[in-house]
């Protein structure tokens, strides 16, 4: 990945890999763009661009169909990840977005996607400094193609749309390391139903283990131990949001929620997030924790083909222990019937990692900004959580 990937970002407004930013730089790299680009980049021959409209239930389901047999696979290709369609009108439409940053390359003579890239709006804050932004997500391009060099031209032409809005700087997460992450983080992941994964290998029996042993180990309550948890309600936003937006200024990187975006992001829908509060007795939200469902399908295996994992989402506990709050959780997770619950190792996370039986995964996921130049920052201080 390194070579041909590191000559196209030598050419993009990232830090190089070698950079040595001092602490006190947090700045633009290009201050001001003289120029902007009108007509869009050149595509292969064979190919064109189209905007794809996600309200278009078909068009909907080709990008559905493209990301579920060509997007994110784990290094053996035994899992790749799963998007519904329900989560993709989720992670593509929160408050500003527009449709031509939902960006698709067809094949000119047959009009089949094969390619697809996405950009939405967010006020990310960088150690202090509110930036307008948007995150880049879901780049895929079709397995078949992948020697067409198609993905530096899809970010060349999202980068150039976002420029024409006013908006010249970006974050994206990425499993390799590209010229150079702000942070690298590491995923954990808690065995909700130990049989099932060892038995699609996710996870494997160690010496001396039982699977009765293992399945004992792993067992969660029926019920969540705090009193008052329930789940979030639009009442509930103003309060819950103002905690979330107070407890991430602490953070080098995160997103900073209006109400509006608070509640798209993180009110309960079926089937796609799951969010659960604790109120005092004025009603005001005092803690919350939330868990976004990424099912994988499992390639090839004789009995299952889908593994159900629910993802930490934003977690905040005041009144609380951290610890315990999310113990409920993983409690109500496995009540959903998710088999692996899996979290990041940033914001506050490692507080309760090792004490609820998290296991350290064998994946990184590092967080880049594009256009922007600040020093490395620990995952701790990384408060954004892209999907």
């Amino acid at each position: 990945m390194a070579d041909d990937s590191h000559k196209f970002w030598d050419t993009q407004p990232v830090p190089k890999l070698s950079e040595d930013t001092p602490d006190d730089v947090n700045e633009p790299i290009v201050p001001e763009y003289e120029e902007i680009r009108q007509e869009p980049y050149k595509l292969p021959p064979g190919f064109e661009w189209s905007i794809i409209d996600i309200d278009a239930p078909e068009q909907l389901t080709e990008v559905y169909t493209l990301l579920a047999k060509n997007y994110v696979e784990d290094d053996d290709c035994m899992f790749r990840f799963d998007y519904s369609r329900e989560f993709l009108c989720w992670a593509l439409k929160p408050p500003g977005w527009l449709p031509q940053w939902h960006l698709g390359v067809r094949s000119t003579k047959k009009k089949s996607l094969l390619a697809f890239i996405s950009a939405v709006p967010a006020d990310i804050h960088v150690r202090g400094t509110s930036v307008p932004n948007v995150e880049i997500n879901f780049l895929c391009v079709h397995k078949k193609l992948r020697t067409k060099r198609l993905a530096p031209v899809l970010i060349q032409e999202i980068t150039r749309r976002v420029h024409l809005e006013g908006i010249f700087q970006a974050v994206y997460t990425a499993g390799v390391v590209l010229p150079r992450p702000i942070a690298s983080c590491m995923y954990y992941h808690r065995s909700l139903n130990p049989k099932k994964l060892v038995e699609v290998e996710f996870s494997y029996l160690k010496p001396n283990m039982t699977m009765k042993r293992l399945i004992r180990l792993y067992k969660l309550p029926n019920e969540p131990v705090l009193k008052g948890l329930r789940p979030m309600t639009p009442a509930d936003v103003p309060s819950a949001a103002e905690l979330l937006r107070n407890y991430l200024t602490s953070m080098d990187l995160y997103q900073r929620m209006s109400d509006e975006e608070f509640a798209h992001w993180l009110l309960p829908r079926d089937g796609v997030v799951s969010s659960y509060v604790i109120a005092d007795d004025n009603g005001n939200v005092t803690d919350f924790c939330s868990f976004y469902s990424l099912p994988s399908t499992i390639i090839d295996h004789p009995k299952y083909n889908t593994l159900n994992a629910a993802y930490s989402y934003y977690n905040v506990a005041t009144s609380v222990e951290l610890k315990t709050l999310m113990n409920d959780a993983l409690i109500l997770a496995n009540s959903a019937g998710f088999d692996v619950f899996n979290a990041l190792d940033l914001m506050d996370n490692a507080d309760f990692l090792t004490d609820l039986k998290f296991g350290k995964g064998d994946g990184h996921l590092q967080y880049y900004t594009f256009n922007w130049r600040t020093a490395p920052t620990t995952p701790s201080k990384i408060g954004l959580v892209l999907l």
